[in-house]
């Protein structure tokens, strides 16, 4: 695992920045293709993409800042020091969402019917995402005897020549199964709104068990990560919106017939 794949002069190609780099990109083509496919306003994907990209970063960056106060509270300068790293993946979610919900009032775009074209597309992302981690060492499992550890020699955030449980690696394959598993249930599903629930309950659900096996500092609340307790409620969240979704359609229908 190695983080600095390429120098080319002063400039160098890192591993987590590339895959950062290719979800993103991956992320507004499969979603513009499926705009399309949808007969959406296509063309408004590239900004949705460029203010949920803006608005995730700025997310997860206050999130992981809002975990870490006690670190902030003993040394300001921790607040400069961590400008380019250290992002909680759940203020990326809630900052992103946020950024198109304002943009599509704006607009005055169909919000739940974007989302639900663009969620699939947000796994996929993911999942890349999850590779860069796992080539930066950050975001790293706890220490195993079994076959399937893997043991960094170089990284700056993990443990250095232990055995580690690869959380990275089962966190995008995961990613990756949920964007396929989004993309069979936007096919077949006719609720607005459901597949984005989906996702969240995917997500959260998925979220809460990884951590159990994961081991870098991140923050705790009570016995739970706060990564853990966030997805409590994001499940809820989902759950609530998966039931409303529903019963919104199922009452359309009546009227409709």
């Amino acid at each position: 695992m190695k983080n600095e794949l390429l120098r080319i002069g002063p400039f160098t190609i890192y591993g987590y920045g590339l895959m950062i780099a290719i979800g993103i990109l991956s992320a507004y083509f499969t979603g513009e293709y499926r705009a399309k496919k949808r007969k959406l306003p296509y063309e408004h994907v590239f900004y949705l993409v460029v203010w949920c990209v803006v608005g995730g970063f700025l997310g997860a960056k206050i999130l992981y800042w809002i975990t870490e106060w006690k670190s902030i509270l003993e040394n300001p300068g921790f607040l400069s020091a961590t400008l380019t790293d250290g992002f909680v993946v759940f203020g990326g979610i809630v900052g992103g969402i946020f950024t198109a919900y304002v943009y599509c009032r704006v607009k005055k775009l169909d919000f739940l019917k974007f989302f639900d074209t663009l969620m699939p597309s947000v796994a996929l992302a993911q999942g890349f995402g999850r590779i860069g981690c796992f080539l930066a060492g950050c975001c790293y499992g706890r220490e195993t005897n079994a076959w399937y550890g893997i043991t960094f020699h170089n990284s700056p955030f993990a443990p250095n020549e232990v055995a580690l449980i690869p959380t990275q690696l089962i966190s995008s394959v995961a990613d990756f199964a949920h964007f396929f598993i989004l993309i069979f249930l936007a096919k077949r599903v006719k609720h607005k709104g459901v597949v984005t629930a989906m996702y969240l309950i995917f997500y959260s659900v998925g979220r809460f068990l990884i951590e159990m096996l994961r081991n870098d500092p991140r923050g705790t609340i009570s016995v739970m990560s706060t990564s853990q307790f966030i997805s409590i409620f994001t499940l809820a969240a989902g759950i609530f919106m998966f039931v409303f979704c529903r019963r919104k359609r199922q009452g359309e229908e009546k009227q409709e017939a």
